[in-house]
């Protein structure tokens, strides 16, 4: 399956409060990298993303922050700015560097416990952890309190988790992915269109099928921003934010492949796009295509990675 990691210049780390099933996931970049974003969900939670519109200043972030705790969350990103700060990094104004950090949050307050919230403190710990090998998946970082299938309620949901994936291209070209998978629906493998994970039967051996019972719903049984895919891309090509907004707009196509449904305004689905800029050219659109891939491996990867937690199982032991 392969990581975002194997893309030179990435590190990640993840910082997880396993008691109370939150936490925070940290891409770091060794070296300023073209960003783009993409904003689909529409109960989004937010941070810096206008920044890596074109037609704005900004062209590189520092890091990029997936964050459990709702809008909560967004305070992780303040932790990683002083982290960075203290390594001397950030876009220098003439008064001082500024690290430019932005982020999105995933809403796992029905699983979370004890008030507590992903803050400060957990982004800087993060950061610092973050490393450019093998790193864990599942009920980590942004991914502990994780969970789809909740068209019918958090009764019938099952637990996911943070998932990565990597795929390779002509010419020397990787694409990695990393995805915190926190959907309304079902999870589904593009290649066989089965059920991976979703929404329980009332035996709660098996999966009903979000693509019929959404016939049969009047609406879903989950309040707004409750559902959401956060994510990152990256590649080891040389782009301007341009292109890599139009790859963040191309691994949404990934994301919707394997998630039903997915963008409906209950979510927030948002993904970053970095250029590593190792190599001096590729196609932008097979760039694309393979950002697509590589987040729908790795929303899959989230899902067979998680592990039950109390009144959730996860799908290794349905």
């Amino acid at each position: 399956m392969g990581s975002i990691t194997d893309i030179n210049g990435i590190r990640l780390g993840h910082e997880t409060d396993e008691k109370n099933h939150t936490g925070t996931t940290v891409l770091v970049f060794d070296r300023p990298m073209s960003c783009g974003v993409d904003v689909r969900g529409g109960a989004p939670g937010t941070r810096e993303t206008d920044v890596f519109s074109p037609l704005n200043l900004v062209e590189t972030a520092d890091a990029v922050v997936l964050s459990g705790g709702s809008a909560f969350g967004l305070d992780t990103a303040s932790g990683v700015m002083k982290w960075l700060r203290e390594q001397d990094r950030g876009m220098d104004t003439g008064y001082g560097k500024v690290p430019l950090v932005p982020g999105a949050v995933i809403f796992d307050l029905p699983t979370s416990s004890g008030g507590v919230r992903p803050d400060a403190d957990m982004g800087y710990r993060a950061a610092k952890k973050a490393v450019a090998g093998e790193v864990p998946m599942g009920n980590v970082g942004a991914g502990a309190g994780a969970t789809v299938g909740k068209l019918y309620g958090m009764e019938y949901a099952v637990k996911s988790g943070v998932g990565t994936a990597s795929v390779a291209g002509a010419g020397g070209v990787v694409v990695g992915a990393v995805a915190v998978v926190n959907a309304l629906g079902d999870v589904i493998d593009p290649e066989t269109g089965q059920v991976v994970a979703g929404v329980l039967n009332r035996e709660r051996n098996g999966f009903l099928d979000a693509r019929k019972i959404i016939h049969d719903i009047s609406f879903p049984f989950m309040p707004p921003g409750t559902a959401t895919i956060v994510g990152v891309v990256a590649v080891n090509v040389t782009f301007g934010k341009a292109d890599m907004n139009r790859i963040a707009r191309m691994a949404h196509d990934g994301l919707a492949r394997a998630v039903f449904p997915s963008h409906s305004m209950l979510d927030g689905d948002t993904i970053f796009a970095v250029a590593a800029g190792e190599i001096a050219y590729a196609d932008v659109s097979v760039c694309g295509a393979l950002a697509n891939e590589a987040m729908s491996r790795a929303v899959i990867d989230a899902v067979n990675r998680a592990e039950s937690i109390e009144g959730c199982p996860a799908i290794r032991d349905l």
